[in-house]
């Protein structure tokens, strides 16, 4: 068995339980996977969303004839419970990894033009795997790639459990380490931004060190990248609800819960518009504000600590183009507003022309941007950095904004990130918010719907299924 993989479900017809029953509040990918765990189980499970969907903020939706996802996410090769997931719905055939990490990065900072750089690594052990791609990196300085190397060195030394990581910034850090400020643009910068929607000076030190610990100094494919070439609603939706119906879930969408609330033989009732559901136990697995409203008195020590975990916007460009423009899948950007461009076209069903979404993180400064301002902004900016678009014609121009798209990882949110266990008994938490040790990735979502499902079944008294054993050891 691979590593982080889990095995399939107990066949259809498996006994459950009676009276072993819990209630998962929220369909993103935390909800799902805390649904899935627990009915792989035994346990009988109704899953509520309030939304008409299911897949939480990674979701596809229909512009005429285009699927368009809300945004680009990716994964990588260290995130093993994502991957789980995939497995789980049948989707990672749809979300394949690169055989290797190869990231192209076009600066059209210099006076001379667009240039272009890569990184990408090699067949070699960690860290030679990215030594080549790193000595010939044309957007660093001599002197700066020298200086890289020697604080990759100094952030693979970091003690990940220690808690003082996250009272520092990761900003600070690296310029006591000898950044510059083209390469913490260059380089820090430019994946940091992408994975903790928060640039060096505004992340935690603690959140930062792991990502790139995890990422690209734990093993040599860590950092390939996935994506779907479907559209999101395909996976988080359509298949994560046929996984739910084959393993004996109730799902529930257009149903928001209005009140939790224990019983004095400690069972629990969810209520909903019309409807009390009388369980054993109870996940939340929605946004922080709205785990605070549904809490029940007591059930964390400080719950105003949810309503500090602040939250980041991402802004998604969407351009449609009259023909082909880019022939490569993706690229990273530098000296412009530009962060990264991904050619939707195949997964967006588009059948003339190309369709390009730019994934825009941290993007405090223009989430509220009326979207003629940044189609004045952007198409320019495009013309620079892909020449093909000089040409083109301009077929649909059009934005997605998530102002909550994530938890802002600055320092100090790791004590105000609560465990899934609450001083409840029976109720649980979940989320990519809650205290999983990664950034508000969908890795993190999936790894909190597992510790979640794990903390119930201990209290519900059913068996652990082997899996989650097997997806600590991965983690």
């Amino acid at each position: 068995m691979s590593e982080g993989s889990l095995p399939a479900p107990a066949p259809a017809g498996t006994p459950r339980t009676a009276g072993r029953s819990a209630v998962v509040v929220g369909g993103g990918l935390a909800g799902i996977t805390a649904a899935l765990a627990l009915a792989d189980a035994g346990v009988r499970v109704t899953l509520l969303e309030g939304r008409p969907r299911l897949g939480g903020l990674a979701f596809s939706f229909q512009r005429g004839e285009l699927t368009v996802d809300n945004g680009q996410h990716v994964y990588l090769r260290c995130c093993t419970a994502y991957r789980w997931f995939l497995d789980r719905i049948e989707g990672a055939a749809l979300a394949p990894l690169q055989d290797r990490l190869d990231v192209p990065v076009v600066d059209v900072a210099k006076p001379e033009g667009r240039r272009l750089g890569r990184l990408r690594r090699d067949p070699l052990p960690v860290p030679l795997h990215l030594g080549r791609s790193l000595a010939v990196y044309p957007h660093l300085s001599l002197a700066e790639r020298a200086a890289v190397g020697r604080a990759a060195l100094a952030l693979k030394g970091l003690d990940l459990a220690d808690p003082a990581l996250d009272t520092q910034d990761f900003g600070s850090w690296l310029a006591a380490h000898g950044q510059s400020a083209r390469a913490v643009e260059a380089l820090w910068d430019l994946v940091g931004v992408a994975t903790l929607n928060a640039v060096a000076g505004d992340a935690s030190l603690g959140l930062a060190a792991m990502v790139f610990k995890t990422g690209l100094l734990s093993d040599p494919g860590a950092a390939d990248i996935g994506w779907a070439r479907v559209p999101l609603g395909e996976l988080h939706d359509r298949l994560a609800r046929k996984a739910l119906d084959s393993a004996g879930v109730r799902t529930e969408v257009r149903t928001r819960v209005t009140s939790v609330s224990i019983n004095e033989n400690g069972t629990w009732s969810v209520q909903v518009p019309g409807e009390r559901l009388e369980t054993d136990a109870v996940v939340l697995a929605v946004p922080q504000r709205e785990a605070h409203e549904l809490l029940p008195p007591g059930a964390l020590d400080a719950p105003g600590r949810l309503l500090e975990i602040d939250t980041a916007p991402i802004l998604n460009v969407h351009v449609v183009y009259d023909r082909k423009v880019l022939a490569r899948p993706f690229f990273a950007a530098l000296g412009t507003p530009v962060q990264w461009v991904f050619d939707r076209t195949h997964a967006s069903g588009l059948r003339t022309g190309q369709y390009l979404a730019l994934s825009q993180s941290a993007a405090q400064d223009e989430i509220d941007t009326p979207v003629a301002d940044l189609r004045a902004r952007y198409l320019p900016e495009l013309e620079r950095l892909i020449p093909g678009t000089r040409a083109a014609e301009v077929v649909d121009f059009f934005v997605t904004r998530e102002r909550t798209a994530t938890f802002a990882p600055t320092p100090g949110v790791g004590r105000l990130r609560p465990g899934a266990r609450t001083k409840a008994p029976g109720l649980y938490l979940a989320g990519a918010w809650t205290a999983t040790g990664w950034p508000a990735t969908m890795e993190s979502a999936v790894r909190s719907g597992v510790s979640a499902a794990d903390a119930a079944l201990g209290a519900l008294g059913r068996p652990r299924p082997r899996h989650l054993f097997e997806f600590e050891e991965a983690a």
